[in-house]
């Protein structure tokens, strides 16, 4: 985490927010927004309706406020504090920051003594008064310096001075767009003046920096000339924006910029069945939307981003998105439900005066729980929420979307969405025995890499070729042709017997493959049914060639890899091109008699026995093998120089094709071959032998 990110979270800006309301004779006047009242169902002859009526600017003002501070102080009972100032001719102070008057009733009473707004002076003999919303923003700048029980606390702990910064929230009223640029540069000066007031005094604190939001109002009939603009610095210690909307649209505004201010999001719990007030034997789905946490969002909108789409929606008529979900069968509160919370947060309605806000809630409060799912686009849903009471108060919890841990583990063989079920499970445990990391200490102070980094080099050699399904590889699906090369190629060094032993498998290898003789894995893995012989033996020669090839650290691999572009090449269309045919059987199998260091002829065969061993003690069997696979091309070297005639080529392919002796009835004319001989003999042993006399 960056130093400014833990600036911001232990010195947030919403720790202090002003509001300045204006209090002129201008918000006296009528916002023209009629609303219409109709109390009685059926008209009388003699019914006479009521006049429509319409609120004030400072109504409309008041009441959006009063709004954005219930949120705030449902969601946060402490440490953000906010300040109420109404300015007129002076500024007038509706509450302080204290605790005991960080309250609704407190701030709707002192409005209700400040009163309305005042009307135009009259009188012709008496100055008028200077009415202006100036005088607010310099007293939010004046007690924005006064340190709350807050931050006298962390400069305690920290033993030294706070960052003070703050947010001044002005509903006021310009002309066009110089008076509101002038605004700002008067209110960009009085705050410089006052950090020169305060700069030297203990119990004052100075504004590092302050956010100024300027919401310009007006009529519904008027169109106002002041136009929006994003937050811009003004100087390193002001910010300041602007929004210009008609009064109706204040309290959709403060709650966009609400969940700016307090990092909220919006969720809309949809489909909640209600009992109609009218028919209490009938029921309708209604939607309520709720403010909290944007953490509580945190795992459902990193999942699938498809699934993530299809539940965010801009709410009608506003600014921010909401993210849909759907009401369950409500529950009681258990503790199984609550073990598999991820987070916690308070929530609060949005419209708390509506009836199915009012439902919702006092449903919650009784001490049931609503389960809240998110439908997903590729069909089905999963409970991600859930909303509870405890203690008089409503939260939401984030659910595990995933396996709890109080279930059995999943079994690997499931894979991915269970789709994929031949992962090379024996092999993966095979690799994390290799690479354990175990406690070492450095040879030296000098030493040119350290334990840590050499079982990284170690760990990104071992895997940079490791197929993870049984069908991608074909290698590591012949075991009982190729092994123990694997297990010798990824040794951080070769010892001679071990690259004898490879030398050993490759030989062994163009054998089989010279006598064509059909490769047969282990793994049903690949499917080797209609594959040709040829194609199989050049996936594996081009796997075992890019094993190798990925596994070259060190001379003695090299040599071995070396050797194998000698034994074999991998390029076959240029190999058809140029004629070569595959090497001789009783060619290889002479390579495969003098494999070994340079000795003595009657000792060569003992050193071959004595290199295909794992251990002194062990038998040499040559069995048992795992690489991967390999589509790269090599040209290096080529077994196929020996210069051959054409009919040298026909005939020695006609041998090779001469498999088993031929019959005994076409070696010749005169010959007959009498069928089933023992046929009549009395004394034919055992069925076992007979069969196997057939045979």
């Amino acid at each position: 985490m960056s130093f400014a990110l833990q600036q911001q979270k232990m010195f947030p800006a919403n720790h202090k927010t002003v509001f300045v309301l204006d209090h002129t004779p201008y918000f006296g006047i009528s916002c023209e927004n009629v609303l219409e009242f109709e109390f009685m169902k059926g008209r009388t002859p003699s019914f006479i309706p009521m006049t429509p009526i319409s609120k004030t600017l400072w109504t409309s003002s008041l009441e959006s406020a009063i709004e954005y501070c219930r949120i705030v102080w449902d969601l946060f009972p402490t440490g953000k504090l906010v300040r109420f100032f109404a300015s007129d001719s002076i500024a007038h102070i509706i509450n302080t920051w204290s605790t005991s008057q960080q309250s609704l009733n407190h701030i709707m009473n002192g409005c209700a003594l400040l009163g309305v707004p005042p009307a135009h002076h009259s009188l012709r003999d008496v100055p008028p008064p200077d009415y202006t919303v100036l005088h607010g923003l310099r007293a939010a700048l004046e007690v924005v310096c006064e340190p709350t029980d807050y931050q006298l606390e962390i400069s305690k702990f920290i033993g030294g001075p706070v960052i003070n910064r703050c947010r001044v929230i002005c509903i006021t009223s310009a002309r066009d767009n110089e008076s509101m640029n002038r605004l700002e540069e008067i209110f960009l000066k009085v705050l410089n003046q006052q950090n020169s007031n305060v700069s030297g005094k203990d119990k004052l604190l100075p504004i590092n920096h302050c956010h100024l939001v300027i919401i310009n109002t007006f009529p519904v009939t008027i169109e106002s000339s002041v136009t929006n603009h994003a937050p811009k610095n003004l100087s390193p210690l002001l910010t300041t924006e602007v929004h210009s909307i008609n009064a109706p649209l204040i309290p959709n505004k403060l709650s966009s910029l609400i969940l700016e201010h307090y990092d909220l999001a919006s969720t809309t719990v949809t489909g909640i069945p209600m009992k109609e007030e009218q028919s209490a034997s009938s029921s309708a789905n209604y939607d309520v939307e709720i403010f909290h946490a944007s953490s509580a969002h945190t795992a459902i909108l990193k999942g699938n981003p498809a699934d993530s789409a299809a539940i965010r929606t801009v709410k009608e008529g506003l600014e921010y998105e909401t993210v849909t979900l759907k009401w369950c069968t409500p529950r009681g509160v258990t503790g199984n439900e609550l073990q598999n919370c991820t987070a916690m947060h308070r929530i609060t309605p949005v419209d708390v005066n509506s009836r199915p806000s009012l439902c919702l809630i006092n449903f919650l409060l009784n001490g049931r729980s609503v389960m809240l799912e998110m439908p997903r686009k590729a069909g089905g849903k999963i409970t991600s929420h859930l909303l509870a009471a405890h203690g008089g108060e409503i939260f939401v919890h984030t659910l595990c979307t995933a396996r709890s841990v109080l279930e059995d583990p999943p079994s690997i063989s499931e894979g991915c969405g269970g789709r994929v079920t031949d992962y090379r499970i024996p092999d993966f445990g095979l690799l994390i025995k290799q690479n354990t990391l175990l406690p070492i200490k450095a040879k030296s102070s000098g030493e040119r890499l350290k334990p840590l980094h050499r079982v990284k080099d170690r760990l990104f050699r071992t895997t940079k070729y490791w197929p993870l399904t049984i069908t991608s590889t074909l290698l590591f699906n012949l075991k009982q042709y190729i092994d123990p090369v694997p297990a010798l190629i990824v040794k951080d060094e070769m010892l001679d017997e071990d690259m004898y032993t490879c030398k050993k498998v490759f030989c062994n290898l163009v054998a089989l493959e010279a006598s064509m003789e059909p490769l047969h894995p282990q793994n049903s893995g690949q499917r080797m049914k209609g594959q040709k012989r040829e194609e199989q033996y050049k996936a594996m020669w081009n796997e075992l060639e890019l094993f190798i090839r990925c596994n070259i650290h060190s001379k003695k691999h090299k040599m071995v890899y070396d050797c194998l572009c000698e034994l074999h090449t991998f390029n076959f269309d240029e190999d058809k091109a140029n004629g070569k045919q595959p090497k001789d059987l009783n060619e290889t199998r002479n390579q495969l008699e003098n494999i070994g260091p340079t000795k003595d002829e009657n000792t060569q065969r003992a050193s071959v026995i004595r290199a295909t061993t794992d251990s002194p003690m062990s038998p040499p069997p040559l069995t048992n093998l795992t690489p991967p696979f390999s589509r790269q091309n090599s040209s290096k070297g080529s077994m196929y120089n020996n210069h051959r005639t054409l009919y040298e080529i026909f005939a020695n392919m006609a041998e090779k094709s001469k498999t088993r002796p031929d019959f005994a009835g076409r070696q010749g004319d005169s010959l007959v071959a009498k069928l089933y001989p023992n046929l009549k003999s009395d004394d034919r042993g055992p069925r076992s032998d007979a069969s196997k006399e057939m045979e």
